[in-house]
């Protein structure tokens, strides 16, 4: 079993969303107001978004694990409250209800409502649609916040970015090389993305979108920096990082597709093109190149972890599809919940965060530790073991 897990629960509009995360270290700085908040912020920022994020404030409240702003080593339970339960009480209400509440009977293409209602015998779509509904990730983003400080306090830092919405495209030339660089401009940007022509371009399309309701997709970029060699293993198929990594990311709803590093475009070149030859500069074992992404045999090659997420446009239109009522059996159109029109930026955050924990939960496997102090010490050896001085015998 890993060290490190999670388990979150809660519905769209139920009165909160819970999680628990266990296995973090003893000693870890963590206060929800600094380090949480900003980032449930962040997922819900974003042009194209709903009306939910204007009801929704995510803050999260950390309700044990944690004392006097310092990890203890216990699990650590995290509760998000939903604003919006307000108007929802009597027909999301745990218990029952004398208000007649009409039942959801046309399930959206592309949405979980058909096969989460055949699978479950569910004759009210509404049990299916408000746990599937991506509202789920603010607590996966929560303790992936956490996960990500985690990384901090041992010298990893990461950064995720919108590359296109639609098909306009982020120019790559316009990216700054500097990490803190980056982070400013995408604060800056209501679409995460650092190409302000290309930001311009996709507004536009998110707004015709809206005007013809329609939703779009788009493709997302994460970079995990300062990383030891050697996380994750190549000896089980289930220890192997890329493979752990492309399986949480897929869990995000919407997620269609995930690459690593050059992704798909590396099975178009040869393989003199492809590797990235080892190279030695002023003593050190370094890379020309990165198209694996910081990730071979399954493991940390000591170069920056590289994610691409691939989002499908939103299930929910305002134009439906045609569907079946399935109280009925007849055809009709599909049913509308209140949705966005573009939530990729808000995408890229979630990835971020999902693989920070993914990445944290493989870091402790491969070194272990109850305390700080003591992960600390044994990713500063394996630093320490990957200088080209200390493996010439």
């Amino acid at each position: 079993m890993p060290q490190l897990r999670y388990l979150t629960a809660g519905e769209s509009h139920g009165k909160s969303l819970t999680g628990i995360i266990d296995g973090i270290p003893a000693g870890l700085s963590l206060e929800a107001e600094r380090d949480i908040d900003p980032i449930l912020r962040e997922r819900q920022r974003g042009y194209g978004r709903s009306h939910r994020q204007k009801i929704e404030d995510d803050k999260a409240e950390i309700l044990s694990g944690v004392r006097f702003g310092i990890t203890t080593g216990a699990p650590i339970a995290i509760k998000i409250e939903n604003k919006d339960w307000e108007n929802w009480q009597e027909k999301m209400s745990a218990i029952p209800t004398e208000e007649e509440i009409s039942p959801v009977t046309i399930p959206r293409p592309g949405h979980a409502d058909l096969a989460g209602a055949i699978k479950y015998q569910q004759k009210d779509i509404r049990n299916i649609l408000e746990r599937a509904s991506a509202r789920e990730t603010a607590m996966r983003v929560a303790i992936g916040a956490i996960a990500a400080i985690f990384l901090k306090e041992l010298g990893i830092a990461s950064v995720s970015f919108v590359k296109s919405i639609g098909d306009v495209s982020a120019d790559d030339s316009k990216k700054p090389a500097e990490l803190d660089s980056l982070h400013k401009l995408l604060s800056e940007s209501e679409l995460r993305m650092f190409d302000s022509s290309g930001e311009k371009k996709a507004k536009h399309l998110i707004d015709k979108a809206k005007k013809d309701g329609d939703t779009l997709g788009g493709i997302i970029e994460a970079h995990f920096i300062g990383l030891p060699i050697g996380i994750g293993s190549h000896v089980q198929w289930d220890r192997k990082l890329d493979g752990l990594i492309a399986q949480a990311v897929m869990s995000i709803q919407a997620v269609k597709a995930v690459e690593i590093g050059g992704g798909i475009s590396l099975a178009g070149i040869h393989g003199s093109e492809c590797h990235d030859a080892i190279e030695i500069e002023d003593g050190e074992i370094v890379r020309s190149t990165n198209n694996a992404g910081g990730i071979e045999g399954g493991m940390t090659d000591g170069m920056p972890i590289i994610v691409r997420a691939a989002m499908k446009p939103i299930s929910t239109l305002m134009r439906p599809l045609q569907s079946v009522d399935l109280a009925t059996g007849n055809t009709a159109p599909s049913h509308i919940e209140r949705s966005d029109v573009c939530a990729v930026p808000s995408l890229s955050v979630i990835v971020e965060n999902v693989v920070a924990f993914t990445i944290a939960s493989a870091l402790l496997d491969t070194f272990g530790g109850d305390t700080m102090s003591e992960v600390k010490e044994r990713v500063a050896l394996r630093h320490k073991q990957g200088k080209l001085r200390n493996l010439i015998q």
